[in-house]
């Protein structure tokens, strides 16, 4: 019997190289996209790859996985070139799918099981669409605070944070480029902080408004742009790199935009 048959608790399933490259390249396009480093990429991918006697070479470029998995025993070579999309950098999902790789690698879950949890883990929304927000919301209010803001500037802080963060949901769901996205939230979350100095509600307006934007500094992509130079990932260090400043240009515009309209100075 030439075909490869895997057997676990609860079914058979075959598992040709062609399904596992599938399976691997949809898998690190997910992991990349959540936010992952180019580093903790390779050893999921291979983790998995070993786990059913596979070896897998990958190279990841700013917008495209390229992988390559042989199959010793059965002599087989396949290659894929998966797409990297724009979505939210989630840690949750990052975990997830880092926890996943190890199920599949202890053996504690089947090729068939590992795809079906793939599946419900990038569908399967882990937040509500006002708790992020409103946990968002709270942490930039903090820094309004540490920077010195008075407890109104906080209030003002967080309905402004809350109101961006509902919107930058809404119009991810619209597939909005992600560069005017951050441009239309900026300008619109320090709009509404703005109106702190513009009816007096607070002696420190413009801590309200420079901390309203905070919840969009790409933050992220800068320290992993970092993280993959180390690792001597350079075209996808400087891709990372080039994209975190495109995106601080693109919130900077929006904020100095609403700085103008509101007669709002920082300095």
């Amino acid at each position: 019997m030439t075909d490869r048959i895997e057997i676990d608790n609860r079914r058979k399933c075959t598992i040709p190289a062609t399904e596992m490259c599938a399976f691997l390249a949809k898998y690190s396009s997910s992991l990349f996209t959540s936010g992952s480093t180019c580093i903790r990429l390779e050893k999921n991918v291979t983790r998995i790859a070993e786990a059913y006697g596979m070896t897998v070479e990958v190279t990841i470029l700013p917008r495209h996985i390229h992988l390559t998995v042989h199959d010793p025993d059965y002599h087989e070579v396949v290659t894929a070139i998966t797409s990297i999309g724009e979505g939210p950098i989630s840690f949750d999902i990052n975990t997830r799918l880092s926890k996943l790789s190890w199920q599949i690698a202890d053996g504690k879950i089947g090729f068939c099981e590992a795809r079906e949890v793939y599946d419900r883990l990038v569908h399967s929304p882990y937040h509500s669409v006002f708790s992020l927000p409103f946990i968002v919301g709270c942490a930039n209010a903090s820094f309004c605070r540490l920077f010195g803001g008075d407890w109104m500037a906080m209030g003002v802080v967080f309905v402004a944070t809350f109101v961006g963060f509902v919107l930058k949901q809404v119009l991810m769901k619209k597939d909005v480029d992600s560069r005017l996205i951050v441009f239309i939230c900026a300008f619109v979350s320090a709009i509404l902080a703005g109106g702190d100095g513009l009816f007096g509600l607070s002696a420190t307006p413009e801590i309200a408004m420079g901390t309203s934007v905070l919840y969009l500094v790409p933050g992220i992509p800068f320290i992993n742009s970092f993280s993959d130079m180390l690792d001597r990932h350079y075209i996808c260090a400087f891709g990372r790199l080039m994209n975190a400043i495109v995106i601080t240009f693109c919130l900077s515009a929006g904020l100095g935009i609403a700085m103008l309209l509101m007669g709002v100075r920082l300095f």
